[in-house]
């Protein structure tokens, strides 16, 4: 009799090794949201790689001079089968400025909607797609990064009326769709 009372209280008692179900990824109002069963195997998987985003408490910018250093040396391996990075870099400037702006222009449209996620992810790409047009262009970070110190304190009005407008940038503008 003893065993029974003893599977029941089992039977009773809540588990406490479950594994917390993933949050919902939200959906815009405008897209129809189609009800599949998803894969264990999936949401395992995705589990892995898509952890919550944690930000650090000082901030890191240093990220930007390590991915940097890490388009150029895709850029130096230029190994375009395996790298993105590489492979962008070999199609030629015109193509990697393009797709700085593709970029630019979905952050923009997320910025529009309101769509914070959106805009984080899309203000990733922006960033990455500038650090590979700077990698393309032979520019450092630091040399960004002293241009912003030099700007530091001038008003924005200021700085922008100082700037000469070249003539050969005007030209420029009046091109086609890039290839």
């Amino acid at each position: 009799m003893a065993k029974a009372t003893k599977k029941k209280a089992a039977a009773r008692a809540p588990k406490t090794d479950k594994v917390a179900k993933p949050a919902k990824l939200p959906v815009p109002k405008n897209i129809p949201v189609k009800k599949t069963r998803i894969r264990k195997a999936v949401l395992k998987a995705e589990a892995a790689h898509l952890k919550p985003l944690v930000l650090p408490e000082d901030g890191d910018a240093a990220v930007l001079d390590r991915l940097w250093a890490t388009i150029e040396s895709r850029r130096m391996a230029g190994n375009a089968a395996t790298s993105h990075s590489a492979r962008l870099i070999a199609r030629g400037t015109p193509k990697v400025a393009q797709k700085l702006g593709e970029e630019a222009v979905e952050l923009v449209i997320e910025a529009v909607a309101g769509n914070r996620p959106a805009i984080i992810s899309e203000s990733a790409d922006v960033l990455y797609h500038l650090m590979l047009l700077l990698v393309d262009a032979g520019i450092t970070p630091g040399e960004v990064w002293a241009e912003l110190r030099r700007r530091e304190g001038i008003s924005g009005i200021a700085e922008k009326a100082s700037r000469p407008r070249p003539k050969a940038l005007l030209a420029i503008a009046q091109t086609t769709k890039l290839p």
